[in-house]
């Protein structure tokens, strides 16, 4: 598994942002709430919406460190340790930007700690973890 920042090769990247891929079940202006350390990207501002999740999985770990999601199925539908990209599960009330926005921070945190590919992690009001 490589470390975050680093290429697909395991190599050193030339960055030391974590590359975070919003969902499309996610309002895009989000991103925009995170701190400078991340590079944040949405499904649609890179023309990959409607893309199915495993497509979009197997995109994703190319280009990403981890895939913030509010689809609560993933875990499901999808095997998630043959992934090179880790998984964030928002849980809210709805995917309206005033509720997200407010989880920000404890996606950070979970994001801050030493969390690996493969794994999902979810984050909800009052409640973070694998």
């Amino acid at each position: 598994m490589r470390a975050f920042g680093s290429a697909r090769d395991g190599a050193p990247s030339t960055s030391t942002l974590i590359r975070i891929l919003l969902d499309e079940n996610l309002d895009w202006r989000l991103g925009r709430l995170f701190d400078n350390e991340y590079e944040v990207r949405s499904v649609g501002g890179i023309g990959w919406s409607g893309m199915r999740n495993g497509e979009l999985l197997a995109a994703a770990e190319r280009q990403f460190d981890v895939l913030v999601t509010m689809d609560r199925s993933i875990e499901h539908q999808q095997h998630l340790p043959r992934y090179d990209l880790a998984v964030v599960l928002v849980v809210s009330v709805s995917n309206r930007l005033k509720d997200t926005a407010q989880l920000v921070p404890a996606i950070e945190s979970v994001l801050s700690s030493r969390i690996e590919p493969g794994l999902l992690y979810r984050v909800a009001d009052g409640a973070t973890g694998p």
